[in-house]
């Protein structure tokens, strides 16, 4: 990326919880990246007025400013479909935390709404950007899976906001296909108390050479944000990670590769490799709900 932008992409920001005040302290912070992005104002459902210097605008302001050209989708799970479809209609290129839908279809509806309007759909995927994943990475290339498993332990979680458990915690599964490469999926149990706000998703899933990988979300109150991860190769075996530093700034990172994608940066094979693998988790999440819902 040159340092002197010829244009800067007008910004709005909607919803602003824990992941749209990082995403709107890094497009105010002097980062290479955030010098291509100006930071025009944020939508809320909640009366704020402003926050540090940066204005509310409304939802309807949003889509049809001349200025907004980039939409930053941050709200709930449940809401992400209706606003992306609500910007790219209007134009606008759009990065949405993920899970970018909550069902496979609505997913690849908005890629094509997003090919046809000639803009940038990014969902974003910072779990692939941690210095976990990038040790992980290292240690599995080129080692036979023999059998594996992903437990991911938190606090409750709602899913009318959410979504079902395989698509908030698609980041595993993301994980999982990143790793492995494409899955499919064996069986699903989900055991839920709603009472003590408790449940328990386990899923058995298979690599393409049959090897079996099994991952497990379990949230509670009382339970701490935790993952446990055990993978047996044929060369030996790999028992969590050990502590590889901070995860600095990956939601920046995340922003860099947007930007490189709104300049044209990435080549139409890497961005066919990641729509395949984004559809591909959300294809696994809904099946993994069906199959859930199926044997209640």
């Amino acid at each position: 990326m040159n340092t002197f932008p010829e244009r800067k992409f007008g910004v709005v920001v909607v919803g602003v919880g824990r992941a749209g005040s990082v995403r709107m302290r890094d497009l105010r912070n002097p980062h290479p990246s955030s010098a291509f992005l100006n930071l025009i104002g944020f939508v809320s459902r909640r009366e704020l007025g402003s926050i540090d210097g940066v204005q509310q605008i409304s939802l309807e302001d949003a889509l049809s400013s001349q200025e907004v050209e980039v939409a930053y989708i941050c709200s709930e799970s449940s809401s992400h479909e209706d606003y992306i479809r609500q910007f790219l209609n209007a134009g606008k290129h759009v990065l949405v935390e993920y899970p970018m839908t909550l069902s496979l279809a609505a997913a690849q509806e908005l890629w094509e709404l997003a090919e046809q309007k000639g803009k940038v759909l990014h969902e974003e995927h910072v779990e692939l950007l941690m210095e976990e994943f990038a040790f992980l990475k290292k240690e599995v290339v080129g080692k036979d899976l023999l059998k594996g498993s992903l437990l991911f332990t938190a606090g409750p979680l709602e899913e009318e906001r959410f979504g079902f458990p395989a698509f908030s915690g698609i980041s595993r599964l993301t994980w999982l296909v990143s790793l492995f490469g494409e899955l499919s999926l064996v069986s699903a149990t989900l055991e839920e108390r709603k009472e003590d706000q408790y449940m328990k998703m386990t899923v058995c899933l298979e690599t393409e050479k049959k090897s079996p990988l099994t991952w497990i979300e379990e949230k509670g109150p009382g339970l701490k944000r935790n993952r446990y991860l055990s993978f047996h190769f044929k060369s030996g075996s790999l028992e969590n990670v050990p502590n590889v530093g901070i995860n600095k700034n990956i939601f920046l990172k995340d922003q860099n590769i947007f930007v490189q994608k709104l300049l044209g940066q990435f080549s139409e094979k890497e961005l066919a490799a990641e729509k395949k693998r984004i559809l591909h988790c959300l294809g696994l999440a809904e099946e993994i709900q069906k199959y859930c819902c199926s044997r209640k």
